[in-house]
């Protein structure tokens, strides 16, 4: 595996794989890898060749008391990894690199960014927007991907390539979880045993949704009430939000129609989860995916 740490070599590595007649594929992370990265390391290398990898802590997305200093950073761990999986180079830039001196240009995907985790955590969509679209212009993969648990950053995404008419098809991915439910985070590294041990209330109130579904419930206010119901009993739970939206303009779902989302940010402690399930509606049919 060749570790990149340049912008340009990225560039001229990513030119020669086009020109040879290569489709290079590409899996953006921040580090602390896990299975879920895997699994996407994985759908990256069933479609395409050579992979990238990039591995950057990007401070633009994170706001003014965040968790950037303290985010989970294990680049040698995660090099053996990639290694490991027959990933052929790893993108590590250094913040400079990506930021340099005078740097004054930022992307952003109006509307959707301003809700849910947009609305929490002001400016992080525009930091997102704004790195992905450098490294999706500096890799220029054919196909990117991404996981489904930060499930409005991926539709942000997917606008952001539409947008901008970018080359690269966003390829989303579904969630992987521990055995006990849990969506797999490196932000999970943050939690004490005892929040551990409570954070499976999520997936538990994600199942109380689905099972209103089976049930034949298709208002969206009364599936966030079951989900909130679950939540209310796990004391070191506290909710941020609980929202049932559709999935392209992620706005409130009066009833399920199309393709929808069951959307969860709970604090644990200090430590904030993301999860959600996928709900499907077709032809009177409705599908949960957790």
């Amino acid at each position: 595996m060749e570790i990149i740490r340049t912008v340009e070599w990225m560039k001229q590595v990513s030119r020669r794989a086009r020109e040879e007649g290569h489709m290079p594929g590409f899996v953006p992370t921040m580090g602390a890898l896990h299975a879920g990265h895997v699994s996407l390391v994985r759908a990256a290398q069933r479609e395409c060749s050579p992979v990238v990898v990039s591995i950057f802590v990007n401070p633009k997305q994170f706001g003014p008391g965040e968790d950037f200093e303290r985010y989970p950073r294990a680049l040698e761990a995660d090099s053996q990894l990639l290694e490991s999986l027959g990933v052929e180079y790893l993108f590590a830039p250094e913040a400079a690199e990506m930021y340099p001196p005078g740097f004054s240009s930022y992307a952003e995907v109006e509307g959707i960014s301003g809700r849910l985790e947009g609305r929490a955590r002001p400016g992080h969509f525009r930091g997102v927007a704004t790195v992905v679209l450098k490294l999706l212009e500096i890799v220029q993969p054919w196909r990117a991907y991404f996981g489904r648990k930060d499930a409005q950053q991926a539709r942000i995404i997917q606008q952001l390539a539409r947008d901008f008419h970018l080359d690269a098809e966003i390829q989303v991915c579904p969630i992987v979880r521990e055995e006990d439910g849990l969506a797999l985070s490196s932000r999970n590294a943050y939690l004490s045993a005892e929040d551990r041990r409570a954070a499976t209330v999520l997936h538990r109130a994600l199942g109380a949704a689905r099972d209103a579904v089976a049930r034949g419930e298709r208002d969206g206010t009364r599936l966030e009430a079951a989900a909130r119901e679950v939540l209310a009993k796990e004391p070191r739970a506290a909710a941020d939000y609980v929202e049932v939206v559709n999935a392209e303009a992620f706005e409130p779902a009066g009833r399920i129609r199309g393709t929808c989302y069951a959307l969860l940010a709970v604090f644990f402690g200090t430590t904030r989860l993301l999860d959600n399930m996928r709900i499907e509606e077709k032809d009177g049919q409705v599908r949960c995916e957790i």
